[in-house]
């Protein structure tokens, strides 16, 4: 019996728990304005394989060595099976979207910290956050900001930030393109190589993942929840990363970087969660 119609039975005789979950790439907007689409329960392979390494390895002209140190970190690829649907923001947040949280007294309301973000944001100067990045404009992606900044804003919207996994199922899809948009690099759909800055969001409409997210291919890299770690060997579900660590994963590349760290899979590997620059922003994910 197809799907469509056990629902529609389920429905009519009104049994608990089985109201219409949105399709995939459904939009909507949630209470503060914020589009965002519809990412269902799914099946897919994280990370990359043999052939996707190799392909990467043997490229020409050949990746930055930095790349190439990274690969192993992407490997083993394996089954993510993620249980639940959620909403993810449809672009990265904006600089207009930020700042409606600093003015709702972002900054000084404890309930939207962390231990560790409260601890850090502490220690810094009054008045001096956010920090200003040159020539940022307000669709802009909000940049310079750092992990605790990206953690206290998605509380103050009823979210989070997506897991790594959560957010490589977003950008690839159950089919595991290796961009966005498919399995070869297309410069003209995405912010990254020869970018010479920041792109307002939602430039690159050609660019969008199988749900229809954008920009998650180049203009900022994008804090994810996980600490950096190693990819498990075995097929797992809902998979968070390491419970501690020292390093937080950006994902998505930057304008400006090679088609290599555009890749789905690639995991950029130094930043700690109090360090911000011009090339990382997020976006974020709720129910």
């Amino acid at each position: 019996m197809k799907r469509s119609l056990l629902l529609a039975i389920c429905l009519a005789v009104g049994l608990p728990g089985c109201a219409a979950r949105p399709a995939a790439g459904q939009e909507r907007q949630d209470a503060h304005g914020i589009r965002q689409v519809w990412v269902p329960a799914g099946t897919f392979l994280m990370g990359s394989d043999e052939a996707a390494v190799r392909a990467v390895r043997e490229a020409q002209p050949a990746p930055p060595g930095f790349v190439l140190g990274e690969l192993p970190s992407e490997q083993p690829q394996h089954e993510v099976r993620l249980t639940a649907g959620y909403w993810i923001d449809k672009t990265e947040v904006t600089n207009r979207a930020f700042q409606a949280f600093v003015e709702a007294g972002g900054y000084t309301t404890r309930a939207y910290w962390s231990e560790a973000g409260w601890e850090w944001l502490g220690g810094q100067l009054a008045g001096q956050l956010p920090k200003f990045c040159l020539g940022n404009l307000p669709d802009n992606p909000v940049a310079c900001v750092t992990w605790y900044e990206a953690e206290a804003y998605a509380r103050w919207r009823g979210g989070r930030l997506p897991t790594e996994a959560e957010w490589e199922y977003a950008a690839r899809g159950p089919e595991g393109r290796i961009f966005p948009w498919g399995d070869e690099f297309e410069p003209g759909r995405c912010n990254l190589v020869g970018g010479k800055g920041l792109q307002p969001v939602g430039s690159y409409p050609a660019g969008a993942s199988w749900i229809g997210a954008l920009d998650m291919c180049g203009n900022v890299m994008e804090w994810v929840q996980d600490w950096l770690g190693p990819h498990p060997a075995e097929a797992v579900a809902d998979p968070t990363g390491p419970a501690t660590g020292k390093v937080k994963i950006e994902k998505g590349g930057w304008w400006g970087g090679s088609q290599f760290v555009g890749r789905a899979a690639y995991r950029h590997f130094e930043d700690p969660p109090e360090y911000g620059d011009f090339h990382i922003g997020f976006r974020i994910i709720t129910p």
